[in-house]
């Protein structure tokens, strides 16, 4: 899944394969956000406004 077009994803749909992708592939949210070529802050603000807070101890967003 390309998350380039992040901005336009269904938010509870990005938060999950956000997570999923961090569980499996990233080691972090920076190093997720580098391989795609997105804004880490642009992202974590997205996501904020559903209510989701990234937790970097758990890699994962809550």
């Amino acid at each position: 899944m390309d998350l380039t077009r992040f901005e336009t994803m269904d938010t509870v749909m990005l938060m999950s394969i956000v997570n999923m992708k961090l569980r499996d592939e990233f080691p972090s949210l920076s190093e997720l956000a580098k391989y795609f070529d997105i804004d880490t802050v642009a992202l974590q603000t997205k996501l904020a406004g559903a209510g989701f807070e990234y937790i970097p101890e758990q890699n994962q967003f809550r």
